[in-house]
């Protein structure tokens, strides 16, 4: 069995999610408080280290389905690159070691990878399968993630903030149903037995709804008499096309390059989004620095 083997079944460039944790410390003006930066980062790792631990879970218990899969039987689970008893000390060890983490961070991480963890594995036994709330399961585990890096670490949340980061991930995990009934064609049921009571008009208005809620409360939030005290700027409304290019381009990317089944590898390998995200922070760095 080879090291990649786990490395693969750990998923590691999911963890590109996370980032997610560190949206109150962009916002906090505490870059310079080197302790909070290590907790915050400690967040993230722990975060992703069980998100790794669930995925092996899970892929533990779809093993058989993704062999008849003709892209998940390459998986390392369901070829048999891995076997199960590795597979499980491998989710234990993750498991505990994002535990300590989160406990060393603070007690309120802790409870919020419990959660982060006991959403999971609903949604794994079954949550999956009840149209709607699938999607709003998997955007509570984004915004379990922007906790841990605000109250987590005693950074007050904005929010605007959080109402942005919400449907943010609302679009993300619509996006990523639309993408997937795209692929499934006429097998969605299939594919994943939640797509039969979806379908693309359906998906397409709530996105539209989730999309215009992203650029809305971001707006507001650039705008707020909050910010604008706590940042001493007006000039974050300038950051705002950065933000609806993102989402157009995603918006794109689903509908003519077939993207948008697996966000982590879409944000992080278009050309397109990384140059705007970077461009965003980089502005918004300059603005409140």
């Amino acid at each position: 069995m080879a090291l990649s083997a786990l490395i693969r079944l750990m998923r590691p460039r999911q963890w590109v999610k996370n980032l997610f944790v560190f949206a109150g410390l962009l916002f906090s003006h505490a870059w310079g408080d080197t302790g909070l930066v290590m907790r915050v980062v400690a967040a993230a790792l722990a975060f992703s280290f069980m998100a790794s631990a669930i995925y092996v879970i899970n892929d533990l218990a779809d093993r058989e389905a993704d062999r008849r899969h003709p892209v998940k039987r390459h998986r390392p689970l369901a070829s048999g690159a891995v076997g199960v008893p590795a597979a499980l000390v491998l989710a234990l060890l993750l498991t505990g070691a994002a535990a300590a983490i989160a406990a060393w961070v603070s007690a309120t991480v802790l409870r919020l990878i419990a959660a982060y963890a006991l959403i999971n594995l609903a949604y794994s036994a079954g949550l999956k399968q009840v149209v709607i709330l699938d999607v709003f399961l998997i955007a509570a585990g984004f915004m379990l993630r922007i906790l841990a890096g605000t109250v987590g670490v005693d950074i007050a949340p904005s929010q605007w903030l959080l109402l942005t980061g919400l449907f943010l991930t609302l679009f993300l995990g619509f996006a990523k149903r639309r993408a997937e009934w795209s692929a499934a064609a006429g097998a969605a049921a299939v594919q994943r037995k939640v797509l039969a009571h979806y379908g693309p008009e359906l998906l397409d208005h709530m996105l539209s709804v989730a999309a215009a809620g992203v650029v809305m409360s971001y707006s507001l939030y650039t705008v707020s008499a909050d910010t604008v005290a706590r940042h001493g700027t007006t000039n974050l409304i300038y950051t705002v096309p950065f933000v609806l290019y993102g989402i157009f381009r995603y918006i794109y990317m689903m509908h003519h390059e077939s993207r948008g089944e697996d966000p982590a590898s879409d944000l992080l390998f278009d050309a397109h989004i990384l140059f705007t995200f970077a461009c965003w922070l980089g502005v918004t760095l300059w603005l409140i620095a």
